[in-house]
């Protein structure tokens, strides 16, 4: 209901990350939001978006997180990018090797200050993403067939959500071009 567009938004953003490295935090990486066309879809946005990670938001793999400590959070397997390069954008996809040094599962929690996860593009966006903390497991070599490898989520031992990488953009390769050319266009 701010009347903020996306450009805007991403403003906000930088201004809210800066006030956590202003406070120690350190810029670690960063994350792509509304990258599967479902979730465009239920959310009612046409374009994907990405957010900053810091230090501060790291669990370590086998931790723990208290969850009294957010709003309403809620997780989601991911995939995490070790980049030896950055890519240019638009690069070939064939090249996504030489610039990918590593992959690893990750799960990212996301924690929206809006009621039922119900924002508009430029909402989400100013909120960092809803961006709240983050796993990395173990990282290995980029395996072949990346593009549509199988995902489960398990909590407590019980398979919660099983999935394609293939959701993300139909190519996960995709998702990090995107990350680089809408970083780019904000000066990151």
């Amino acid at each position: 209901e701010t009347g903020l567009d996306v450009d805007a938004a991403y403003a906000v953003q930088t201004a809210l990350v800066q006030r956590r490295l202003d406070r120690g935090e350190r810029l670690v990486g960063l994350k792509m939001g509304l990258t599967s066309r479902a979730k465009m879809a239920q959310v009612g946005v046409d374009e994907v978006i990405w957010g900053r990670l810091t230090d501060v938001m790291r669990v370590p793999d086998g931790g723990t997180v208290d969850t009294g400590a957010y709003i309403h959070p809620r997780v989601e397997p991911e995939v995490a990018f070790l980049l030896d390069r950055i890519p240019e954008p638009g690069e070939p996809i064939g090249d996504f090797t030489d610039a990918v040094r590593a992959v690893a599962p990750a799960i990212e929690l996301i924690d929206s200050r809006y009621a039922d996860f119900t924002f508009s593009l430029p909402d989400v966006v100013a909120d960092n993403t809803s961006a709240a903390a983050f796993v990395v497991g173990p990282w290995s070599p980029v395996p072949d067939g990346l593009e549509n490898l199988g995902v489960l989520l398990e909590i407590d031992g019980r398979v919660a959500q099983v999935g394609s990488t293939a959701a993300i953009l139909g190519d996960l390769r995709r998702a990090l071009d995107d990350g680089i050319r809408l970083a780019g266009r904000h000066g990151v």
